[in-house]
């Protein structure tokens, strides 16, 4: 991922997500306070990990006491600017970007999809989730109007370059890329690449 704070790598940021779920499952459980080590035992976690971790941002915790379970979620969530909610806007609405744009984990407190767009005729216009398909040739507009500052990219392969840059140009800086592709990658654009594929050729070494 390019454009990422030099400072924090992004397994640090992976981890600080893993962390922030598992509290949320605590705070249901009505579990107010914990230990490093109860949660690494509970999660499958690492104890010194967490720890490590957690010092890069600060003191949260009392040696021999441990966190407070929602004070340190809400911390968590601050530092993954998850406190305030992103719009998303999908290009692409076949079969992938339909899905996610019917999907609760890209449309809760922290992420609405608001705007999704294609070039195919025969889905202009349609409703899909919570939003009508727009033509992509109206991206610049779309983005404007619905204020989305994540991109997310659902096309072919082929058109992924195509659709990113046209991103770019909408002044869009966080883009989340699902097309099997290799980007020609813009500086100050911090980009993330999802693909499946990979992920399951990776499994099927295993087998």
């Amino acid at each position: 991922m390019s454009s990422e704070r030099p400072d924090i790598s992004p397994l640090t940021l992976n981890r600080l997500s893993v962390y922030l779920r598992c509290l949320k499952l605590l705070e249901v459980e009505g579990i107010e306070r914990i230990s490093s080590q109860e949660l690494a035992d509970r999660f499958g976690l690492s104890s010194s990990q967490i720890r490590k971790d957690l010092a890069q941002f600060g003191d949260f915790g009392v040696r021999g006491v441990g966190y407070q379970t929602s004070p340190l979620a809400e911390r968590l969530e601050s530092l993954l600017n998850l406190d305030v909610q992103h719009r998303l806007i999908v290009v692409g609405m076949g079969n992938l970007g339909s899905a996610l744009a019917r999907y609760l984990g890209f449309n809760d407190r922290s992420f609405q999809i608001v705007a999704g767009v294609d070039s195919a005729p025969e889905r202009i216009g349609r409703k899909i989730g919570s939003v009508s398909v727009m033509p992509f040739d109206d991206l610049e507009t779309v983005v404007t109007e619905s204020q989305a500052d994540i991109g997310v990219i659902a096309v072919p392969q082929e058109a992924a370059q195509a659709a990113y840059d046209r991103l770019v140009a909408t002044g869009i800086r966080a883009i989340l890329n699902f097309a099997p592709a290799v980007l020609d990658e813009v500086d100050g654009v911090s980009l993330k690449n999802v693909d499946m594929r990979i992920h399951l050729e990776e499994l099927s070494f295993f087998l």
